[in-house]
């Protein structure tokens, strides 16, 4: 543990509780680091002092004497195909921050070099994507979406080489209420034996969903208990238009929210086809996927959690396929909840729902402004045929609730896919006002502020998004 002045403790509650799923490791050291970007709020609500958090060398990996980081180990169907050994390949755990309000969350570097788990990679990150995951993350946190959160990312003072040339290398530092992924009870209960999986399954359970310790089952409450929070999640991008573009079981998290924000982006035109990852050759991701892709990762943490649900497996097989099943309607539930939310419905209208689906898809209408403009009767303008609109809209206002107010919901900023690019080209190139003043936009996305016009507006013809490494 940690005791210096200005920074919190650092405990280490998950390598005690899993040792054969980490492996002690050291950070490569930084040439000349610079603080590119803090959270300053975040770190003080974590009990850092700002000013001494960007001196202490910890965002890039120096740490108090008596603090060991680890790369955490996990496995992973990547595109469907399993790998059986992943891990923190670029990346360290650096220890457990317990907050003043008592909430815990891990302190993670991304970019910080090599470990054992590198698969042939250089350890290292670009400024760009780093700056883009810390954007995403700040994003998503305005808009009340559980995620993973930017702290800090860092300049280390060498270029590391990339398709495009060669980049200024950066580390993010951030924070999440842990990294326990999907991936990683595959880990465990592949090649760490009943025990670990069994301390592993006892370490989730304590930290993200201690109610289900007390219930006849409990490992198998704590896998309704995920299947539950990964439901409201997905809801939650589908309802902004979030497209995650990898969401490979070591990306799903047991805690719920949204981590590793690789080729993400913001859909602009609603189509449930949408892909931005170069390396979704075949749509796998695809914004519509999205639903029944986490239902299939969730059956893939039910079979490592099986050994653990009932000794009979038979029992144990059919216990948890009745709980991956539920998945659907949980899903159907939340999102139909949004949906009336967005539109200010007095209660859910599936049909209403599924019709201006169509129409927004046939008409190539963007799906933020969408939602914005429709309370203001500006909506009609967006439609190339007005007479279509005009059929749905007088459903929609026999459906509304005239109390309810939609813009609690709706944004008007979202981080349109233009201009991250052009943020983060720009600060690649050291000019950090454009993607200073996104960031300042996003965080606030449900504020009309003037001057701000072109922070809504979409972006023409196709986006591509890279994961960075």
């Amino acid at each position: 543990m940690s005791t210096a002045v200005g920074i919190p403790p650092l405990e280490d509650t998950y390598a005690r509780a899993v040792p054969d799923l980490v492996v002690p490791w050291a950070a490569a050291p930084a040439r000349d680091p610079q603080v590119v970007v803090l959270d300053e709020q975040l770190a003080a609500e974590l009990g850092f002092d700002p000013a001494t958090l960007r001196s202490s060398g910890l965002l890039v990996g120096r740490v108090p004497e008596g603090v060991d980081t680890v790369a955490q180990g996990y496995s992973g169907h990547q595109f469907g195909m399993y790998q059986p050994r992943l891990g923190d390949g670029r990346a360290l755990l650096v220890g457990e921050i317990v907050a003043p309000d008592g909430s815990r969350h891990d302190l993670h570097l991304k970019g910080s070099g090599r470990t054992p788990f590198a698969r042939g990679g250089d350890g290292k990150a670009a400024l760009g994507p780093m700056l883009r995951e810390y954007l995403m993350g700040a994003a998503m946190h305005a808009l009340g979406i559980p995620t993973s959160r930017g702290l800090a990312v860092t300049t280390t003072g060498e270029q590391v080489p990339r398709d495009a040339g060669s980049l200024p290398g950066a580390v993010l530092a951030r924070v999440a209420s842990s990294h326990l992924r999907v991936g990683t009870f595959q880990y465990a209960a592949a090649a760490g034996g009943p025990d670990q999986l069994r301390a592993l399954a006892d370490h989730a359970i304590a930290r993200h969903h201690p109610q289900a310790a007390d219930a006849e089952s409990p490992y198998l409450e704590l896998y309704r208990r995920v299947v539950e929070a990964q439901a409201s999640l997905i809801a939650q991008w589908m309802l902004v238009g979030f497209v995650h573009g990898v969401m490979n079981t070591d990306n799903t998290t047991i805690s719920g929210e949204t981590i590793d924000y690789g080729p993400c982006a913001f859909m602009d035109r609603f189509d449930p086809d949408t892909v931005f990852s170069s390396i979704d050759h075949a749509g796998r991701y695809a914004y519509g996927h999205q639903p029944p892709i986490a239902r299939w990762n969730l059956a893939r943490l039910g079979e490592a959690l099986l050994p653990l649900i009932d000794e009979d497996s038979e029992t144990a097989i059919a216990q948890a396929t009745e709980v991956v099943q539920s998945f659907a309607a949980r899903y159907d539930a939340h999102f139909g909840a949004g949906m009336a939310a967005k539109l200010g419905l007095a209660e859910p209208d599936d049909g209403l729902v599924a019709d201006l689906f169509a129409l927004l898809h046939a008409q190539q209408v963007d799906w933020t402004t969408f939602f914005r403009a429709l309370p203001r009767g500006q909506a009609r303008d967006l439609f190339l045929d007005r007479e279509a609109f005009d059929a749905w809209a007088a459903r929609w206002e026999a459906a509304r609730d005239p109390q309810a107010d939609p813009d609690q919901v709706n944004p008007l900023f979202i981080p349109r896919n233009h201009l991250v690019d052009e943020a983060l080209t720009a600060a690649e190139k050291g000019d950090l006002a454009p993607f200073e003043r996104l960031l300042d936009v996003v965080s606030r996305p449900f504020e009309e502020r003037p001057g701000l016009e072109r922070y809504t507006e979409p972006g023409s013809g196709p986006f591509v998004t890279y994961c960075g490494t």
